[in-house]
């Protein structure tokens, strides 16, 4: 017998061969993995939140801050934890300032700080030393305590007046001293 009728036979079982099979069969694609949540986790970015802390819970750990003004204000929330550093500031009504960082799906405060009003030109911080002998020296000056009066009569720094934020605000250049150049020295209760 020869081998010439199968090899008449090559082509076509090829030629069937492709059309069935195609010359390369395609291969599924993997489809390709999320990052770990461990890679997310090491990229953590720092944010901030300024505002007024609307609530704190030391069970909860967790602090809840105003954030804009107006209509736009927002009300976020974050934990805190052990290695958090100055929760002390973050007192109902307070402003503060909340450095935070996402841990998870959670936001946990690492720095909380008061947020301190900017003093306007001209003015200066005095710190209590120099307002102690500058009052021990007799240095000329009208001293207004702009706490309430309630607090204001527990205690206060002797030759100071009683001049509460509120009516500071009606009264305002009645309070000034006609002397310009005489110093004028504001305190209150509170990191302002």
């Amino acid at each position: 017998m020869s081998r010439q009728p199968f090899v008449k036979f090559i082509p076509l079982a090829v030629m069937v061969a492709f059309l069935s099979y195609g010359c390369a069969k395609e291969t599924p694609k993997q489809p390709t993995a999320a990052k770990p949540v461990a890679a997310q986790e090491l990229k953590k970015e720092a944010t901030v939140y300024k505002g007024k802390i609307v609530g704190k819970s030391n069970k909860a750990k967790t602090i809840s801050i105003s954030v804009g003004k107006g209509d736009k204000a927002k009300t976020k929330m974050v934990k805190f934890d052990d290695n958090t550093k100055g929760v002390e500031y973050a007192k109902k009504e307070a402003a503060a300032i909340i450095n935070w960082e996402q841990r998870g799906t959670d936001q946990y405060a690492t720095v909380i700080k008061p947020k301190l009003a900017k003093l306007p030109k001209g003015v200066t911080e005095i710190k209590t030393d120099e307002l102690f002998n500058l009052l021990e020296s007799g240095t000329a000056l009208t001293l207004i305590d702009a706490r309430p009066d309630s607090r204001y009569h527990q205690a206060h720094i002797p030759g100071a007046l009683n001049v509460p934020v509120p009516k500071l605000k009606k009264m305002k250049a009645a309070v000034l001293p006609e002397d310009k150049d005489k110093l004028l020295i504001f305190y209150c209760g509170g990191p302002t």
